[in-house]
């Protein structure tokens, strides 16, 4: 009789408040009911509004959940300014280096299953990465100090560049070798990579690289699965991310937004038109530093699922201790990313208070993409443009805002369903929970 009283109390939960977690879509509420003010987030608007006015931008999607809830998801301007058709909901994103964090978890899945250890040498796996040297202006380059470890691909301490952010040797050695090339493959890319020198000893700088890149090749190496494939069957399936993929398929290019650049003389001219885009052809080279497109209400599920841990409707993909270590500052000491910003594995830590709080992590995309998450106050914001070259200014425009939006500290629901449960105690916490009020389930 308790099993049977407790799945009528299971099952009514779910009707009354799908913020318990088993429904496909994360529920919507007011702002006030998870202590942030309507007024403050309505201010979101007129700020992107004037950004599209200006031209700044040709358009965008905003979504703000707390505690799980989504409290602001709004769209604005065009995602296609020369057939006049306005951002969607549904509009698909280049996300570019937002995939960064989607492959660090499949790596950190890998690492939870004992399949690798972070301290690892990389050339473990990667034998091509055995013996390589670091840059010398002589020309006598050196041995490496210490081999670099997978730890510092995940934090980018590994010693990589990029190859077209900067302007050093080692940079012209990339950019001669075309080392990032869409047309090649992973392995092509990592054959090209050990052939050049490390720009600095691993462990002892952050510099932004190819590293996540890296990484991606680690993951098929290891699972024995093209990215493309681990990612949807161990990260997208789960957590119901239907339209984040490394290609848009024709079904859904009318969903794909423009990319847009600044003209000389002001306003926006097209960088990447989606009709003739890269992304609607299938590729051999698998970016898990920059290759994916997704959706707003797609990538706000990763979010959650970072949030809440590791876990999002019951699928959990990683350990809560392994997503604390990820989302905390990895650097060594004496090292830090620019002035002195933390760098976890995958996302950009901040490790003192400012203007924004300490604890927050996340990071962007080289279209103009934004993320960000606050756990001390279950904050999650997905800002989304399509202008190249990367401009934080969309993130800029409503990361006061929303943070100047919260009032105060929502209340604390128990729903500890596996608790046993009598008839009087499932009818006390049913009327509870719809007044609003606080709960303990016994």
């Amino acid at each position: 009789m308790k099993t049977t009283r407790l799945a009528v109390v299971i099952t009514s939960l779910c009707l009354l408040f799908p913020c318990v977690g088993y429904g496909k879509e994360l529920p919507v509420t007011s702002p006030k009911n998870v202590g942030m003010s309507p007024e403050g987030l309505a201010r979101i608007k007129p700020a992107v509004q004037a950004l599209v006015g200006d031209e700044k931008i040709a358009g965008a999607s905003v979504i703000v959940a707390r505690r799980g809830k989504i409290v602001f998801f709004e769209t604005f301007g065009m995602m296609d300014k020369e057939a006049k058709k306005t951002m969607q909901k549904d509009a698909i994103f280049r996300i570019y280096s937002m995939t960064k964090p989607v492959t660090s978890v499949a790596v950190m899945m890998l690492y939870e299953e004992g399949k690798l250890k972070l301290d690892d040498p990389v050339s473990k796996y990667i034998p091509e990465f055995k013996g390589l040297k670091v840059y010398a202006e002589s020309g006598k380059h050196k041995d490496q100090a210490r081999e670099m470890s997978i730890r510092d691909l995940l934090r980018h301490t590994s010693g990589l560049t990029y190859g077209f952010f900067g302007n050093t040797a080692v940079d012209k050695m990339y950019k001669a070798k075309s080392i990032f090339d869409w047309q090649s493959s992973l392995e092509d890319m990592i054959n090209k990579l050990s052939e050049v020198p490390l720009l600095y000893q691993p462990g002892t700088r952050w510099h932004y690289s190819v590293s996540t890149d890296v990484l991606g090749y680690l993951v098929e190496k290891i699972s024995g699965q093209s990215l493309d494939k681990f990612f949807k069957r161990r990260i997208f399936k789960p957590l119901d991310m239907k339209d984040t993929a490394f290609r848009v398929v024709s079904k859904k290019a009318d969903r794909f937004a423009v990319c847009y650049g600044p003209k000389e003389d002001g306003g926006l001219r097209v960088v990447d038109d989606p009709a003739k885009s890269r992304y609607l052809k299938k590729r051999k080279l698998f970016s898990g530093g920059g290759g994916l497109v997704s959706t707003a209400r797609d990538y706000m599920r990763f979010c959650q699922m970072l949030l809440n841990k590791g876990q999002l409707d019951g699928k959990r993909l990683l350990g809560s201790e392994t997503v604390e270590m990820m989302t905390s500052n990895q650097l060594p000491d004496g090292v830090s990313r620019g002035n002195d910003g933390g760098f976890g594995l995958g996302f950009s830590v901040r490790i003192e208070d400012g203007r924004f709080p300490k604890g927050e992590y996340g990071w962007g995309g080289m279209a103009s993409t934004h993320f960000w998450i606050f756990p001390k106050d279950e904050l999650i914001v997905v800002a989304l443009s399509q202008r190249m070259p990367f401009s934080s200014q969309l993130e800029n425009a409503v990361k006061s805002i929303i943070y100047d939006s919260i009032t105060s500290t929502p209340v604390i629901f128990d729903t500890d369903l596996d608790s046993d449960i009598d008839d009087v105690g499932a009818l006390a916490t049913l009327h509870a929970l719809a007044n609003n009020r606080e709960v303990k389930i016994p």
